[in-house]
Order: structure tokens, then C-alpha cells, then sequence
């Protein structure tokens, strides 16, 4: 398609050298940031691109939904609405993650000296303060994982600044790790702990019997990978329905419970409404 003489061509050029090797492009307006949504868009009215997983447009079609945006059909970059984009454009920006690429973003020299000691080496882009440094491999995006470190990579974009130097090297644990948040220290709680609710004496011959059950409960819960809230309530109801009658259950043993499901990410308050529920389905709360 023979594009107007007026358009910019360098940017509309490199986008279409972009897409032709399958990474999804965007332009850029002043400020380099992606253009605001359409008059059909505004205020997510179309659906709200940028909770999708995929680059490319919505319906309209247009430059819309920042990083949502991003294609590689030239047919799409060739449209009258992508042209005039183009003409206002400032730079071209890319889907990193859409390309199955991570860009660690280094703003300023001391995160790039940071990177050369902590990171693997791989292909270096020079940026206006710092460093992109990039590698093969999608992740989750983060922003600020560092103090002047970013993370780009799925449901963000980068500018394009030029291919960079050096052998990109695959996505290592050690960058996908840096988005990983440490667990927020376990809040006490005060719960209920049933004393002789069934009015028996208890059966357990040593504490040794209820520091194996605890230990085992808290190692179910640990070793958990889905399901999280489910399986914390189910360890309850298991360690009231074997330990909750005789009351030799103390306010410790429930805290090693509630800190290790804690750990795994639930709430004070989710771990009291799960104790709470499983007193109740057993029958040893006190009317």
C-alpha cells in the first residue's frame, strides 16, 4: 500500500520491520506514552482492553488500550486510523512479553551496576539514563522490584531503541524472582480454643502425639499449591475433629496453624472465620 508522503516514515518503517518479526508494535505519542482511547473506548465502554491477556485492538480499530494495543498485522498499521497515529507519533514501543521477551529496565548507573554484579549477562540496549536489558522469556510485569529497576515483560510495553548488543540469554529465576514479594509477617490473633467441650478426659498419652499432629497439619498447609483458603479450613476442621475435645489444644499450637497459613497468604481474618466455621461444623462452640 503506498503510503502519503507526509506520514513519518521512519517510524511507520521500523514498526513494520518489528511485526514482520513477530513482535507486536505500538506508536508512541509526546511524553512517550501510548495514545489515549478512542471516542468508542473512553471509560472502557468497548470491554476494556488491558484486562486481556493478548495483544492487538479492540473492535475499533485504533491505537487504543496502551500495551493492549500492540500488533503485528501491517494491515492494522497500514489503517487510516494507525496512520494518523503514526503522524503524531514520537517513537515506536513494543509488547515484550507479546514477543515471549522480559526487559529488565535500568534507570540509572547504579542499577546497572547492580545488574552487572546480580544479573547473567545478556543483550544491552543503551537508554536515555541507563539500560535495557532484555532476555527470552515471558513473565509477570513489576514496576519499582528495585530502586530504579522495572520490569517489562506481559501486559506492558518498552520503546523501541534499537536492537542492542550481545547474545540474549533465556529468562533466568534469578530476574523472575525479583517480583516475588516477601510475605507479610504473621499478625497474632486471638481464637477460641475448646477446653473439654466434650467433657471427656483426654486421650493422648504424651504431648508428642500433638506436636506430630500440629507439625504434620502445618506441613499440609506449607506444601499447599492451590486451593489455599480450602485446604486451611480443612486442616482446622482435621486437627479440632482429633485434638479440639480434650482440651490439651492450646492458644500455641493455633498460632503455628495461623502463622503458617499466614505465610501462604491468608488473612488474620481469613484464618478466625475458617477456625471459627470448623468449631461450628464440629459442634464445639458454646451456645
Amino acid at each position: 500500500m503506498t503510503q502519503p508522503t507526509d506520514i513519518p516514515r521512519e517510524h511507520l518503517s521500523t514498526a513494520l520491520t518489528l511485526a514482520a518479526s513477530g513482535m507486536p508494535v505500538l506508536p508512541l505519542r509526546g511524553g512517550k506514552a501510548p495514545f489515549g482511547n478512542c471516542r468508542a473506548c473512553v471509560n472502557n465502554a468497548c470491554g476494556g482492553r488491558p484486562n486481556m491477556k493478548t495483544p492487538g485492538p479492540c473492535t475499533c480499530p485504533a491505537p487504543c488500550h496502551g500495551w493492549a494495543a500492540a500488533t503485528t498485522d501491517p494491515n492494522i498499521l497500514n489503517s487510516p486510523r494507525w496512520v494518523a497515529a503514526w503522524w503524531d507519533a514520537v517513537a515506536v514501543a513494543y509488547h515484550p512479553g507479546g514477543a515471549g521477551l522480559t526487559v529488565v529496565d535500568l534507570d540509572n548507573a547504579a542499577a546497572i551496576a547492580w545488574a552487572r554484579d546480580t544479573l547473567p549477562a545478556t543483550r544491552t540496549v543503551p537508554t536515555t539514563r541507563g539500560e535495557h536489558w532484555l532476555y527470552r522469556g515471558a513473565m509477570q510485569s513489576a514496576n519499582a522490584v528495585r530502586h530504579n529497576v522495572d520490569v517489562k515483560s506481559t501486559m506492558a510495553y518498552a520503546r523501541w531503541l534499537g536492537p542492542g548488543i550481545g547474545t540474549m540469554t533465556a529468562l533466568p529465576d534469578v530476574v523472575r524472582a525479583l517480583i516475588v514479594k516477601e510475605p507479610a509477617p504473621a499478625r497474632p490473633v486471638s481464637v477460641t480454643v475448646p477446653a473439654l467441650a466434650g467433657g471427656g478426659v483426654c486421650p493422648h498419652r504424651t504431648p508428642t502425639y500433638l506436636d506430630r499432629g500440629i507439625a504434620m497439619a502445618e506441613q499440609r498447609i506449607t506444601q499447599a499449591r492451590e486451593a489455599v483458603h480450602a485446604t486451611v479450613y480443612r486442616t482446622f476442621l482435621a486437627v479440632l475433629s482429633t485434638h479440639g475435645r480434650c482440651g490439651c489444644l492450646t492458644e500455641a499450637h493455633t498460632a503455628r496453624l495461623f502463622t503458617a497459613a499466614q505465610a501462604k497468604g491468608e488473612t488474620a481474618r481469613h484464618c478466625t472465620e475458617a477456625w471459627t466455621n470448623a468449631l461450628t461444623m464440629l459442634g464445639l462452640t458454646h451456645g
